[in-house]
C-alpha cells in the first residue's frame, strides 16, 4: 500500500514558483521599507539584492 500524497510536475512546479514568488516578494518589501527610512541591516540590503536577482531568474526558469 502506497502512502502519501502524489504530485504531477506541473503541480510541484507551481507550488515552487508561488513559494519563490512569496519570497521574492517580501524581501522586495523589506528593500520597499527601508528606502522609507526604515531599518534593515547594511548585510540584509546587500543580500535581498542578491536573492532577488537570482529568484528572477528561477521564476523565469520556471515559466513564471
Amino acid at each position: 500500500m502506497v502512502e502519501g500524497v502524489t504530485l504531477d510536475w506541473e503541480t510541484v512546479d507551481r507550488i515552487v514558483l508561488t513559494g519563490l514568488k512569496d519570497q521574492k516578494s517580501y524581501l522586495q518589501k523589506e528593500l520597499d521599507e527601508w528606502q522609507e527610512g526604515k531599518w534593515l541591516h547594511p548585510d540584509d540590503v546587500a543580500q535581498n539584492h542578491i536573492l532577488i536577482d537570482a529568484m528572477d531568474k528561477i521564476i523565469k526558469y520556471y515559466g513564471g
